[in-house]
């Protein structure tokens, strides 16, 4: 019963990063993006979110781990989340030394007078984050297979 609550947990958290991740990469692409528009929009994320996803990513990685653990009779499950838990690692150093150095630069720029090579720190933190949503759904990916695939304990195979 243990696994399945950390299981379900770590899909429930793990889903809430790469949704959140996705929806970025998605919706806000800042490409076309005036300056003041950019800046407003950029400023507002790294307020709301500066926090709370280092708190969600680095409790999915945790239980990522927790999880494996629990499965370790599992070889396929420990290798499955093992993966997934090195992928977060790497979301969380793209996170870590890519975008959020930029995001420090980015809290101390005003509206109307933002440095003019506004565009190519918005180009490198855009970068970042695609790298990193794709490592973040790589990593939900294996999450979620380890937990729903044949063969794993919780799901157990009819006998003949």
């Amino acid at each position: 019963m243990a696994t399945t609550i950390v299981r379900f947990v770590n899909v429930l958290v793990l889903a809430l990063v790469a949704g959140a991740v996705f929806g970025i990469w998605v919706g806000y692409n800042p490409l076309s993006l005036s300056a003041t528009a950019y800046l407003e929009q950029q400023q507002n994320a790294i307020r709301s979110l500066n926090t709370l996803m280092p708190v969600l990513g680095g409790t999915a990685g945790l239980l990522t781990l927790l999880s494996a653990w629990l499965q370790r009779q599992s070889r396929v499950d420990v290798v499955l989340l093992l993966s997934a838990f090195v992928l977060g690692i790497g979301s969380g150093l793209i996170t870590r030394f890519g975008n959020q150095p930029i995001n420090a630069i980015e809290m101390t720029w005003q509206p109307g007078s933002m440095p003019s090579d506004w565009t190519q720190l918005r180009d490198q933190w855009w970068s970042y984050h695609t790298m990193r949503t794709f490592t973040t759904m790589a990593m939900l990916a294996l999450v979620v297979w380890s937990s729903i695939r044949k063969g794993n304990e919780a799901y157990p195979q009819p006998t003949s």
